[in-house]
């Protein structure tokens, strides 16, 4: 299949479910993710390097050192973005990806188009949510 192939395939209900081209079709939009990441943490490291010490006013750096911390948090949040994509990418050479974890029953190709690392089916996500709150209310 070539790469212009790939780029306007759409996975379709009407062919088998994860067949070779639905699963290189999600490989290939999950490694873009990561490289998408992976780029903006580069940014974020240059961007924290850059020395602020020479600011002379305390509440600009107060405001510099703020944005840090938050820029930080968010590469946090993306660096176990990218170990859930890891995980996503072995379950497709594993051929456990689609499947949900909870049921073994396929998950929707919608579903997994908007959130490729989904591990449930909608369904069981909900009972799980709701599960949570319920235990978090306790």
């Amino acid at each position: 299949m070539s790469v212009s192939e790939l780029d306007a395939y759409r996975p379709s209900e009407d062919e088998p479910f994860m067949n070779d081209r639905q699963k290189e079709y999600f490989r290939k939009k999950l490694l873009g993710w990561k490289d998408d990441i992976l780029k903006e943490s580069k940014g974020t490291l240059d961007n924290l390097q850059e020395d602020d010490k020479n600011l002379p006013d305390i509440a600009d750096r107060a405001s510099s050192e703020t944005e840090k911390a938050l820029e930080l948090r968010t590469r946090d949040r993306q660096r176990k973005l990218i170990s859930k994509i890891d995980a996503a990418l072995r379950r497709i050479e594993t051929g456990e990806y689609g499947y949900c974890e909870e049921t073994g029953e396929p998950i929707s190709l919608r579903r997994l188009d908007a959130r490729p690392i989904a591990t449930m089916s909608l369904e069981a996500q909900e009972r799980h949510e709701r599960s949570e709150r319920v235990h978090r209310d306790d």
